[in-house]
């Protein structure tokens, strides 16, 4: 039997002597005036062409991910990027909210429609230490809250993570969200103003209407005034405020310019629980009595009865404010998980330190 043969594979100088043999091999063609180019340099030029071109396309796809990457992340930076967030990392208490009343019929269509076709429109946070504090979506948030108890495929929250802070800016995000998917009602639009001041956040309330309420006339800021100043006077004491009607809102505020707080208190403080008609009854009375030919005093501007103290905030979370009349101090303690003992003792303190 024949022996085989082993192939070698032949060495680099080699492949070069067998290249130039080539180059100096005659054409067949006698009327052929170029020189033969070898295969193997042919091969050898085209792949270095296609090499070229892959690099040359690889760079402009690279350029154009990284135009790309730096816009998402302008865009992430201006928080128009929504994140999925977990929703017990998020206070929806993070500042007061301006609706009071909640309607359960239009929280039912709520809930049907994120179950059905999921969120639509996410919330807004601000980023607050290791979790997050809601701007807006106070709605939307309860429904996930609602959803997850059952699904767990609601137990984070598209956001988008904004930089407004706990200031002007996020109180205005809330209102103009109000506003636009359903009107508040005069009261609420006072009410927010003023707990807006109690914050901090503005120096008084008329600088809150004129930045909550920019987009409104003057005429409806000036509405907006009277509201604030009934919630200041009797917003502690009133049973359905948010049913008070525009003119109602406005009679009162007058009242309140004409020295009639003493009186209203008074009627409130001894009113039982009662519907918004009766509740209206009982001031109206109270009125009446107080603005009498006899007790009529001269009208005169916004009231200065309520003073808001500058708010103070807590080593661990929370706030405590108060507001001060000729005859009375009001104090609210903001602090979540505080027990009824703590309640208790903090009263027993502040008697102790009247008596």
């Amino acid at each position: 039997m024949a022996k085989r043969r082993r192939l070698a594979v032949p060495d680099t100088a080699e492949l070069e002597e067998m290249e130039a043999g080539f180059a100096a091999k005659p054409s067949l063609n006698p009327f052929e005036s170029t020189s033969s180019t070898p295969p193997i340099a042919q091969v050898a030029a085209e792949a270095a062409t296609l090499s070229g071109m892959a690099n040359v396309t690889d760079r402009v796809e690279l350029a154009k991910d990284q135009s790309d990457a730096a816009r998402w992340r302008d865009a992430q930076d201006a928080g128009l990027v929504a994140e999925m967030l977990p929703l017990d990392l998020i206070d929806a208490e993070y500042i007061r909210r301006d609706r009071m009343v909640e309607d359960e019929e239009a929280m039912a269509e709520l809930l049907e429609s994120v179950r059905t076709h999921g969120l639509r429109t996410p919330i807004e946070v601000s980023r607050e230490g290791e979790g997050f504090g809601l701007i807006s979506g106070f709605r939307r948030l309860d429904a996930f809250k609602r959803l997850s108890k059952t699904d767990g495929r609601f137990a984070t929250i598209p956001a988008f993570v904004r930089g407004a802070g706990s200031g002007q800016g996020a109180y205005v995000s809330m209102v103009e969200e109000n506003e636009l998917r359903s009107n508040l009602s005069p009261y609420e639009r006072g009410r927010i103003a003023v707990l807006a001041v109690g914050q901090g956040v503005f120096e008084t309330t008329e600088a809150a209407v004129d930045v909550l309420f920019a987009a409104a006339s003057k005429a409806k800021r000036s509405k907006v005034r009277s509201f604030a100043m009934v919630h200041e006077a009797l917003g502690d004491l009133l049973q359905h405020p948010v049913a008070l009607s525009e003119k109602a809102g406005l009679k009162l505020a007058s009242a309140l310019k004409e020295g009639a707080q003493s009186k209203l208190r008074e009627a409130l403080a001894g009113a039982e629980a009662i519907d918004p008609k009766a509740e209206w009854a009982v001031l109206e009375k109270a009125m009446n009595s107080s603005l009498s030919p006899s007790n009529k005093k001269p009208r005169g501007g916004r009231p200065q009865q309520i003073k808001q103290l500058m708010p103070v905030k807590l080593a661990r979370g929370g706030t405590v404010q108060a507001e001060i009349s000729p005859d009375e101090v009001r104090i609210r303690v903001r602090l979540q998980g505080m027990s009824e003992e703590d309640a208790q003792e903090l009263i027993e303190q502040i008697v102790r330190h009247l008596d």
